[in-house]
């Protein structure tokens, strides 16, 4: 099943722009490999607002979010998770207006062991070449050269501490709005994306994206947990996904099943160049992406590590010891 991407949207960097009756978005000026345009911060309501997804630490942002919005009140500030494009902003936000920060909770602390296997040294094919990123700087408008962090993976946010910790299931209600908190790990282990229930729409922070696929950075994140989370969704009756990343979404309920089929796919992929026998992640990931531009490779490389070790969990893929980024895999004997 062919995923139907969408990708249309103009930034409009530093200004609010209406979304729909109640929902309006501001885009942060940090395009990059993983923020696609930038981070969009929705605010929900009128007169009193909630923000979801604050975004990076910059001023000029947080200007546009405090200045576009004169004589409203924000009375709650809502964070889908931990990576340093979503929930930095919140401090900033918190000490202009007051309002509490809402979110599952700190920043995930790894085992040291997992997160040395989760670190790749054989990798090296996969690495975009400065040709690339500066081709990438360019045609992304990259507001300077000194934006180094666009070229890097998504870090995490240690420093967040909501003031109310939200779990699966929790409402979080305003003057003329109600968000209804949905947890659902994967791309990391603390996100959750919020029902917006007046609307009947989700925000989907980097659960569901309509530009690419979400990268699932195992330890951080799991290929396992992701799965059943986007099978949670199909439950739900949405009109509207809008993701913290691109436009909004569509016939979203369609959009995921086009996600499930699309992992589903890639781990057939797996099992079949697996078929000819042992092979590294770097061996994988050029098999299995050839149509895929070079620069996405160790995005690519991630998520086939999650997959490995959802594969290797479930019992029909096997490696030497607990699975690493550096492993070898071959299939199961028998299988």
């Amino acid at each position: 099943m062919t995923i139907p991407y969408v990708t249309d949207i103009d930034p409009a960097y530093g200004k609010v722009v209406e979304v729909s009756p109640s929902i309006r978005r501001v885009v942060a000026n940090n395009p990059g490999r993983f923020t696609f345009t930038g981070t969009g911060t929705y605010i929900i309501g009128r007169g009193q607002v909630a923000v979801i997804d604050p975004g990076p630490e910059n001023d000029n942002h947080i200007a546009a979010i405090l200045e576009g919005i004169p004589g409203e009140e924000i009375s709650h500030i809502v964070v889908t998770h931990t990576h340093k494009d979503h929930s930095p902003a919140s401090r900033a936000l918190q000490t202009a207006t007051g309002a509490p920060i809402y979110g599952f909770g700190r920043h995930p602390v790894l085992p040291e062991e997992e997160v040395v296997r989760s670190r790749p040294t054989t990798w090296d094919l996969l690495l975009p070449t400065p040709e690339e990123l500066e081709e990438l700087k360019k045609s992304m408008a990259f507001p300077s050269d000194d934006e180094n962090e666009h070229e890097q993976d998504e870090p995490g946010d240690m420093a967040f501490n909501p003031d109310v910790e939200v779990g699966h299931g929790d409402l979080i209600k305003g003057g003329t709005w109600t968000l209804e908190a949905i947890h659902t790990p994967g791309h990391i282990s603390n996100h959750l994306c919020f029902g917006f229930k007046e609307e009947k729409s989700l925000f989907s922070g980097d659960h569901v994206m309509g530009w690419s696929t979400s990268v699932i950075p195992s330890p951080e994140g799991s290929m396992g947990e992701y799965m059943d989370s986007l099978h949670l969704l199909l439950d739900r009756s949405d009109q509207f996904f809008y993701p913290t990343h691109g436009p909004r979404i569509p016939e979203p309920i369609a959009f995921t099943r086009a996600l499930i089929a699309h992992r589903q796919d890639r781990e057939r992929q797996i099992l079949d160049c697996l078929s000819g026998g042992s092979k590294t992640i770097p061996d994988l990931v050029t098999e299995m992406y050839v149509e895929t531009p070079h620069i996405l490779h160790m995005a690519a490389g991630q998520s086939v590590y999650s997959h490995l070790v959802h594969m290797v969990e479930k019992g029909i893929v096997e490696t030497e010891g607990p699975p690493s980024a550096d492993g070898s895999y071959y299939l199961e004997v028998g299988k």
